[in-house]
C-alpha cells in the first residue's frame, strides 16, 4: 500500500542512517558511550525493543490487511473476467448486431487483441424432479462460438485466456456448464437439466463442465456467476415458442493487448476507440462498460479504506509506543544525571549529548523496526484469518469474498521506514529536551530547574502563539472543522500556561488548563453538531488523545485528593501500612513517569471501551433497524427481467398464497449512474432507482425538507407524488466514509441513464434511516439506492425500468423462511429469488459487531505496550532504589513487605489508568449516544457492555501484576549489605 510514500520514506531513513553513521565515525567517544549503555542493561534493552516494535508491527499489519483485500478482490476480478477488459451491452439484437459490425473495425487495432459477440439472458435451471429437484433460480444462459472464445485474447502476452472453453460449441439440446453452476446442482457430463427460457421449459444435456474462470465465468456480479453455454439460436427459438416479446442482451466483449492484468492499463485508450467506433449508438442503447478497470479501482479503494481503518485503530497503540520511548529516555536521563552532569561540566556540548542518546536510540529503533516487520506479518495474517471468517459468515457461499493473505514488498519497506522514523524522531525530540539539564543540579542530584525563571522572549512568544490560536479557533469552530475545532483551543490553552504560571501555582494552572481542555473536548460536539461530518479519522485520534491526556494531567496533579480515601490504610501502623505508603510514594513523587504510564493505559482502555460501547449500541438497535430497513415487509422477491411475474400484487396472493401472504408491494427498478451532491468524488456512481408504489408502507425517514410535511410518512408520500424529488440512503457514496460531508435534504442529484445518455436533476427531498436491503439485487452489480415514485422512475428510464422485484409481508404467524422457500419453488420458471429482509439485516449487523470485536482485538495489542511500559518502569525503579531498599531491609523490613510494596505500586498505576480510561470512555460514549446525529432516533436506553468491559479491566490488571512480579521478586531478594555498599 501507499507506493507514493516509499521514496520519501526511504530517503528520510537513509538520511537518518547516514547522519548517525557520520556521528559514530567522527566521534568514537560517543559511539563507545552508546555501546556501553546498550551492553550494561540487556534486559531493559529487550523490554524497550519489545514495547517499541509493536508500533511497526501495527503499521505493517494494517498495510498487510489492505494488500490482502486488494489482492483478493483483484484475483476475483481476474478470475471472473479473464481477458475481458471492456463490454458493449445492447438490449436489442438489431442494435447489438450493428454495434458488433461497427466494432469490427477495431479488430486490427494495435491495442486490441480480441473481439467476441455473445447473446445472454437469465433463466432458472433445474435438475431432477419431485423431492430430488434442485434448482438455481437465476443462471446466465449464453450463446457463444466456443471455438472463437477459446482463442479470444490470443495475441496477448499471456496467450489465449479462453482456452478452458476449448472444444465444440454445444449442439442443439446440449450445454456446457461452469463449475459455479455445476457445484450446487451436482452436475456431471451427461446429466439432463431443464432451463426455463422465457418461462418455457427447455430440456438440455450437459456435454462438459468447465472451470469458472474468464469467459466461462461471464456475468455481472463480482462473485459466483453460474453460466450455461448453449447452441446458437437457442434463446431466440425459446422466446418464439413462448411468445415472449423479451429479447436477449447482446454483449460485445473486447480484450486489450497484453495479459489478463496488464491489458487493463490500456482501458482508457481502448474505451475512447470503442466510443468513436460506435458513434451515435452510445446514446441509443449501446452501453459501454469497463468491468475490469472498475473492479480494480474498487479493489484499490476497498484496500485503502480497510487498511486505513486498521491503521487508525492501531494509531492509539502507536501513540502508546511513543510514550514508552519518551518514558524510557526520561528514565535513562534520571538514572544518568550525575554522569551526564560530569560530562557537561568537562565541556561536552549539548549536541554531543543528544548525539549519544540518538546513537543508542537508533539501535533500539532499527532492531524494533526490523522485528516489528516480522511481527506485523503475523498480526496481519491473524487479522485476515478472522476477517475471512466474518466475510464468510455474512455472505452467501460462493459469493463470499475469499481472502488470501498477501503483503507486498512496498508495504514492508513502508512499515519498516515509518516505524524507524517515528522512533527516531521521538528519541531525537526527547533527547533534545532532556539534554537541557542544570549541570550543578545534576552533579549534586538536586531537582532540576530550581530558581530558574522563564526567559522574557519565551513568555512573549507564548503570548503571541496563544493569541494566534485563539484567533484561529473562531473560524475553525464556526465552520465545525473537526480537527482544528479541538486542536486550536487546546493549543491556545497550552501556550497560555507559561503566562498563567506567573500568577498561579503549578498545580492550579495544570488542573485548570487541563480541565478547560477536557470540558471542551467533551462538549464541543454539543456546540457544533457537525464536527464529525468531515469523516476524518484524525479528528477521533485528536479527540481521544486530548480527553485522556488532560484527564491524566488532572489526576497526576491531584494525587493527594485521589489518595484521600486510602488515608486510613496509608497511615495504618505495621508492615501493611508501610507497604501501602511505599507503594504510593514513588508514583506520586515521579509525576512525569507515572503520568506517561497512566496515559498509555488510559488511552488504550479508553478506545477499547469506546469501541465496545459502539458495538453494544449497534447490537441493541438491531430490532429497530430491522423495522426501519424493511418498512414492515419480511421478504423481498426478485425475478427474471426476461420472464417477470405478471402483476405481482395479484399473482403472489392468488390461490393458496392468499392466506400466508398479507401484502405485496411491486418495485419498479431502473439502473444508471449519478453524481455525488457532496462533491466527494467526480466519478459517476452506480445507482439503483427504486420506484416505490404510493400504496406501499413507507420507509422511515431520518431527515427531510420542512416544506414536505411535519412527519416522516407525510414527507414520504409527498416525495413519491412529486417527480422533482428523490430520497437517498445515509451511506450514499460511502467510499469516503459514512460521516464524510453527509448529504443533506435540499441537495441536487444528477441522474444519468447510460442506455440513452439522458440526464435529469433531482432534489434530495429526504434521507432514509436505513436502506440495507436495497443495495444488491441478484445478477446485478451493487448500486446506491435512490428512491422515488413509480411514475418518476418510469418517466426517466422509460422501457428499461421494469417491475423485477416486490416486497412481501407475511401474514401473522407465518414462518418467513418457509414462505420464502414456497415462493421460490412456486415461481421457479420466473427465476424468482427470495431474500428474507430481517435475516439479511440482522446478518449485516452481526457482521458489523464482529468487525468491532476484531478491531478491539487489534487494539488490545496496545495493552502490551502499556504493560511493557509498566514493566520497564518497575525494572528501573528497582535499580534506582537499590540503596533505599537495602536500608529498609537493614532496618528490619521483611522481603515480603518490599515485594508487596512494588506489586502495590504497579497495581496503583494500573488501576488508575484502567479506571480513568473506562470512566472517560463511558462518558464520551454517553455524550455521543445522546447528541450525535448517527444515533438519533434510536428508541433504546444507553447500553453498557459490562460483559466486555469488566473482563478487559480484570485481564489488564492481572497482566500488569504479572509483568511486575519479576521486578518485585528481584527487589525483595536484594541483600542489604550489598545494596548499601554497591552503587550499581
Amino acid at each position: 500500500m501507499y507506493p507514493e510514500l516509499t521514496r520519501p520514506l526511504v530517503v528520510l531513513v537513509a538520511a537518518a542512517v547516514v547522519a548517525m553513521a557520520a556521528v559514530a565515525l567522527a566521534r568514537p567517544f560517543l559511539r563507545r558511550l552508546a555501546q556501553r549503555q546498550l551492553s550494561r542493561r540487556p534486559t531493559e534493552a529487550v523490554l524497550v525493543i519489545a514495547g517499541s516494535l509493536l508500533g511497526t508491527a501495527i503499521i505493517v499489519g494494517s498495510l498487510a490487511v489492505g494488500d490482502t483485500l486488494n489482492h483478493s478482490v483483484k484475483a476475483t476480478a481476474f478470475r471472473t473476467l479473464g481477458p475481458v477488459d471492456e463490454e458493449v451491452l445492447s438490449d436489442s439484437p438489431v442494435r447489438g448486431a450493428e454495434a458488433a459490425a461497427r466494432l469490427a473495425t477495431l479488430r486490427d487495432a494495435p491495442d486490441v487483441d480480441g473481439l467476441l459477440t455473445v447473446l445472454a439472458d437469465r433463466a432458472a435451471v433445474s435438475r431432477g424432479v419431485g423431492a430430488a429437484l434442485v434448482a438455481e433460480p437465476q443462471a446466465m444462459v449464453v450463446e457463444a462460438d466456443l471455438r472463437a472464445a477459446a482463442v479470444f485474447g490470443g495475441r496477448g502476452a499471456s496467450g489465449p485466456e479462453g482456452s478452458h472453453l476449448a472444444g465444440q460449441t454445444p449442439a442443439a439440446g446440449g450445454a456446457v456448464v461452469n463449475a459455479d453452476l455445476a457445484g450446487p446442482l451436482g452436475l456431471r457430463p451427461g446429466d439432463a437439466i431443464t432451463a426455463y427460457l422465457y418461462g418455457r421449459a427447455t430440456p438440455l444435456r450437459v456435454e462438459r463442465v468447465v472451470p469458472a474462470e474468464g469467459l466461462a465465468a461471464l456475468g455481472i456480479s463480482s462473485g459466483a456467476n453460474r453460466d450455461l453455454f448453449v447452441a446458437p439460436g437457442t434463446l431466440a427459438a425459446a422466446a418464439a415458442r413462448a411468445g415472449s416479446p423479451a429479447t436477449p442482451t447482446t454483449i460485445s466483449l473486447i480484450s486489450n493487448r497484453g495479459g489478463v492484468e496488464s491489458g487493463s492499463r490500456l482501458t482508457g485508450v481502448v474505451e475512447a476507440k470503442i466510443r468513436a467506433a460506435l458513434g451515435g449508438l452510445t446514446s441509443t442503447g449501446a452501453q459501454v462498460t469497463t468491468p475490469k478497470k472498475d473492479a480494480l479501482a474498487t479493489a484499490t479503494q476497498l484496500a485503502d479504506q480497510l487498511g486505513s481503518l486498521f491503521l487508525f485503530i492501531g494509531s492509539f497503540s502507536i501513540i502508546a509506543g511513543l510514550l514508552l520511548l519518551v518514558n524510557v529516555f526520561v528514565m535513562l536521563t534520571d538514572e544518568r544525571r550525575g554522569q551526564l552532569g560530569m560530562l557537561r561540566a568537562m565541556g561536552m556540548r549539548r549536541r554531543r549529548l543528544v548525539g549519544s542518546f540518538l546513537l543508542e536510540g537508533s539501535v533500539y529503533g532499527v532492531l524494533a523496526a526490523a522485528l516489528g516487520v516480522a511481527a506485523g506479518i503475523g498480526v496481519g495474517a491473524a487479522v485476515v484469518l478472522v476477517a475471512g471468517r466474518i466475510f464468510a459468515a455474512f455472505q452467501d457461499g460462493p459469493n463470499a469474498l475469499d481472502l488470501t493473505f498477501a503483503v507486498t514488498p512496498t508495504s514492508l519497506v513502508n512499515g519498516f521506514a515509518a516505524g524507524f522514523l517515528i522512533a527516531f524522531v521521538t528519541i531525537a525530540a526527547t533527547s533534545a529536551r532532556v539534554s537541557r539539564l542544570n549541570i550543578i543540579a545534576a552533579i549534586r542530584d538536586l531537582p532540576d530547574g530550581i530558581g530558574r525563571r522563564p526567559r522574557r522572549w519565551r513568555l512573549v512568544a507564548c503570548g503571541v502563539l496563544c493569541a494566534a490560536f485563539v484567533a484561529s479557533s473562531v473560524p475553525a469552530i464556526a465552520n465545525a472543522a473537526g480537527v482544528t475545532t479541538y486542536l486550536y483551543p487546546a493549543l491556545a490553552v497550552a501556550f497560555a500556561i507559561p503566562l498563567l504560571l506567573r500568577v498561579a501555582s503549578q498545580r492550579m494552572v495544570a488542573t485548570g488548563a487541563s480541565a478547560a481542555v477536557l470540558a471542551w473536548a467533551l462538549v464541543a460536539n454539543l456546540v457544533r453538531p457537525g464536527l464529525y461530518d468531515d469523516g476524518s479519522t484524525t479528528t477521533y485520534i485528536v479527540l481521544g488523545v486530548l480527553i485522556t491526556a488532560t484527564a491524566v494531567i488532572i489526576l497526576s496533579a491531584n494525587q493527594d485528593v485521589v489518595l484521600r480515601p486510602l488515608r486510613p490504610l496509608i497511615e495504618r501502623p505495621g508492615e501493611a501500612g508501610l507497604a501501602t505508603r511505599l507503594a504510593v510514594t514513588y508514583p506520586v513523587s515521579r509525576k512525569f513517569r507515572t503520568g506517561s504510564t497512566l496515559l498509555m493505559y488510559a488511552l488504550i482502555i479508553f478506545t477499547l471501551v469506546l469501541i465496545a460501547q459502539i458495538g453494544a449500541i449497534i447490537g441493541a438497535s438491531t430490532d429497530k433497524a430491522v423495522a426501519e430497513a424493511s418498512a414492515g415487509y419480511s421478504i423481498r422477491v426478485d425475478f427474471s427481467g426476461s420472464n417477470p411475474v405478471t402483476d405481482p400484487t395479484t399473482t403472489l396472493r392468488s390461490g393458496d398464497l392468499a392466506r400466508p401472504v398479507a401484502e405485496v408491494a411491486p418495485l419498479t427498478i431502473g439502473r444508471g449512474t449519478a453524481d455525488d451532491p457532496a462533491g466527494r468524488t467526480h466519478e459517476p456512481l452506480p445507482v439503483v432507482a427504486v420506484g416505490w408504489p404510493a400504496s406501499a408502507r413507507p420507509l422511515a425517514l431520518d431527515s427531510w425538507l420542512p416544506a414536505l410535511g411535519t412527519d416522516s410518512p407525510t414527507a414520504w408520500r409527498a416525495i413519491l407524488a412529486d417527480p422533482r424529488y428523490v430520497v437517498l440512503d445515509p451511506f450514499y457514496d460511502s467510499t469516503t466514509g459514512p460521516q464524510g460531508n453527509a448529504i443533506k435534504p435540499g441537495a441536487t442529484l444528477t441522474l444519468t441513464d447510460p442506455a440513452t445518455g439522458r440526464t435529469a436533476h433531482k432534489t434530495v427531498g429526504a434521507i432514509v434511516r436505513s436502506a440495507i436491503p436495497f443495495y444488491t439485487f441478484p445478477g446485478q452489480p451493487a448500486g446506491y439506492p435512490v428512491f422515488a415514485g413509480v411514475a418518476t422512475v418510469r418517466a426517466f428510464y422509460g422501457d428499461s425500468a421494469k417491475v423485477t422485484s416486490a416486497l412481501v409481508r407475511a401474514a401473522p404467524g407465518e414462518e418467513e423462511d418457509r414462505l420464502a422457500a414456497t415462493l421460490q419453488g412456486r415461481f421457479l420458471t420466473n427465476g424468482l429469488v427470495s431474500n428474507r429482509t430481517e435475516y439479511d439485516v440482522r446478518r449485516t449487523f452481526a457482521a458489523n459487531v464482529a468487525f468491532f470485536r476484531l478491531m478491539q482485538g487489534y487494539l488490545a495489542l496496545g495493552l502490551f505496550v502499556g504493560i511493557t511500559g509498566l514493566g520497564v518502569v518497575m525494572v528501573r525503579a528497582v535499580r534506582e532504589r537499590r540503596r533505599t531498599i537495602g536500608i529498609l531491609r537493614a532496618l528490619g523490613v521483611r522481603s515480603r513487605t518490599v515485594m508487596a510494596a512494588f506489586l502495590g505500586e504497579s497495581a496503583f498505576v494500573a488501576v488508575e489508568g484502567i479506571v480513568a480510561g473506562t470512566g472517560l470512555s463511558l462518558l464520551t460514549a454517553w455524550l455521543m449516544f445522546s447528541n450525535n446525529p448517527m444515533f438519533r432516533g434510536l428508541d433504546i436506553s444507553f447500553p453498557i457492555a459490562w460483559a466486555t468491559i469488566l473482563p478487559t479491566m480484570a485481564a489488564t490488571l492481572v497482566a500488569s501484576l504479572l509483568a511486575s512480579a519479576g521486578p518485585a521478586r528481584r527487589a525483595a531478594a536484594i541483600s542489604p549489605a550489598v545494596a548499601v555498599r554497591v552503587a550499581d
